[in-house]
């Protein structure tokens, strides 16, 4: 009896936290370069059942497999790419990658904006919704820098610039002043999530630039931005068959909780 109430519990738990995650897929529809969590449900390993007070002399009589509830294994980002959205503002600048590198698993590589955060640590990231700071840097909305090709910030000054489709951005007297980098993500399953839309790598590999990289091709658009790869169809749809499914173990519990209370108060009473 208290098994059932194990496995109910736990595909409650498993529930309610993919509920959560599809829900933080809706609240960031509209983020420029989200890209949308998965979930991957996964059973526990089942329990082998046998009678007890059979016959030894045979061994115990195994009466079978009892299945011992799902846990949700992990939460894996899709990083297809997510459509675009045309803004004006010059200081927005949209990552279209075309030929990519596959991994060994046969995924696409990512393409990816190179940020520095305030802790000087290099982060990644889609979203393309620049701003200016007051020294004339480009940087995220939170302030941090957009890097180069050269590893270092770049300096526009003022929003009087065009940004080239191979990330060159020319400034009102037609001058080079920067490019913006963009690098291969090849190994995707190490990207970690850290909020503000930015990426930390955790992979032992290399990241490369795909500027004149010879097997990868991508653009840069200016006065656009990539939208998230939310599809709210389909997130809608799953949200109402996890509530639905939390809602059947929730009846499952309550029917062993009942089931308990009566062999409690009724079964076991005595006189």
């Amino acid at each position: 009896m208290l098994r059932g109430l194990y496995t109910a519990g736990a595909g409650m738990i498993a529930q309610q936290r993919r509920q959560e995650m599809l829900t933080n897929n809706m609240a960031n529809i509209n983020t420029p370069g989200y890209k949308a969590d998965q979930a991957t449900l996964r059973t526990f390993p089942n329990m082998l059942v046998e009678a007890m007070g059979t016959d030894q002399r045979f061994g115990r009589e195994r009466v079978g497999e009892l299945t011992t509830g799902v846990y949700l294994q992990e939460r894996l980002p899709d990083f297809r790419q997510g459509g675009l959205l045309e803004t004006t503002n010059p200081t927005d600048v949209a990552l279209m990658q075309g030929v990519v590198p596959q991994t060994e698993d046969g995924d696409d590589a990512m393409l990816a904006f190179q940020v520095q955060n305030n802790d000087g640590e290099i982060r990644y990231t889609r979203n393309g919704n620049f701003a200016i700071d007051g020294q004339g840097f480009l940087t995220s909305p939170e302030g941090n820098y957009i890097l180069g090709t050269d590893g270092e910030p770049i300096a526009v000054q003022n929003e009087l610039f065009r940004v080239e489709r191979n990330g060159e951005i020319i400034d009102e007297d037609e001058n080079i002043v920067g490019q913006i980098n963009v690098v291969v993500i090849s190994d995707t399953a190490q990207l970690v999530k850290e909020g503000q839309g930015f990426l930390r790598y955790d992979g032992d590999e290399d990241i490369v630039t795909a500027v004149g990289n010879p097997d990868t091709t991508y653009q840069l658009q200016q006065g656009f931005v990539e939208g998230s790869n939310v599809n709210p169809e389909r997130s809608m749809t799953e949200m109402m068959a996890t509530l639905r499914s939390f809602e059947a173990n929730q009846k499952f519990l309550q029917a062993y909780d009942q089931s308990l209370e009566r062999t409690v108060n009724d079964v076991g009473r005595i006189g």
